[in-house]
């Protein structure tokens, strides 16, 4: 049962990649696994249905950019998880060295550019970990999870089931306070592309040695996530 756990997760992960061409041919597998997971209802799997076949057979060049579109034009839509706790303030820096830590201490180097907080690389990681300490970290994130889903309903977005089945599995009730106070955050227009090259400089993260970084582990990784934002892997080798 905890492989079946782990492999979920990294089929998850896959699945809020960059979409490329190894994705598309991945996807009768990646689909399978979710599937057959029992932990998620049947419900749940339907509404992944849609995802799943839609990166399967939609053109390459409409899933990259319907994923730039609304992954990296916005910021309420971001896949990096501090991005919604911390935004521009400093305290994202010093979280983003203890959770680069915890993964090294783990053993776990992520052979990506992406920030450490970057829900997929997030997701691989927790992979490898025990189930009882992924399911602590992803119930950290729930009310993340349950924003993020409720925008991408909003918009009718097929990527909107992958946080509801991530909400799940966290087997947490989000705090609806702060999901209310996350939904608030005006939405990005992603057409206006002068204005959101400006937020992103303006909140760049620079992270690096800090001595007042821990190296927190299972539910403290994201422990930091349970306060409200500021206002300002190949599965065929298992």
């Amino acid at each position: 049962m905890a492989l079946e756990f782990d492999r979920t997760l990294k089929a998850l992960s896959l699945v809020l990649s960059y979409p490329s061409t190894e994705l598309q041919g991945a996807m009768p597998e990646i689909g399978g696994v979710l599937a057959a997971d029992n932990r998620l209802t049947a419900a749940a799997r339907r509404a992944l249905r849609p995802l799943v076949e839609t990166l399967r057979d939609t053109d390459i060049f409409e899933l990259q950019e319907t994923f730039v579109g609304l992954f990296d034009r916005s910021r309420t839509l971001s896949l990096n998880l501090f991005e919604h706790v911390h935004g521009e303030s400093r305290d994202r820096g010093g979280a983003m060295v203890s959770l680069l830590e915890s993964y090294r201490e783990a053993g776990f180097e992520p052979a990506t550019s992406e920030l450490p907080d970057h829900l997929p690389v997030l997701l691989e990681f927790l992979a490898t970990r025990p189930q009882a300490e992924a399911t602590e970290v992803l119930a950290d994130a729930a009310h993340i999870f349950e924003a993020l889903a409720t925008r991408l309903e909003r918009r009718e977005s097929v990527y909107g089931a992958v946080f509801a089945a991530l909400l799940q599995l966290s087997g947490a009730k989000p705090d609806a306070e702060i999901v209310a106070e996350l939904l608030e955050q005006p939405e990005d227009d992603p057409n206006d592309l002068e204005a959101l090259d400006a937020v992103w400089q303006e909140s760049e993260v620079t992270f690096g040695p800090d001595p007042n970084a821990g190296c927190p582990v299972g539910r403290d990784m994201l422990a930091r996530m349970d306060m409200p934002a500021p206002k300002t892997s190949d599965l065929a080798a298992e």
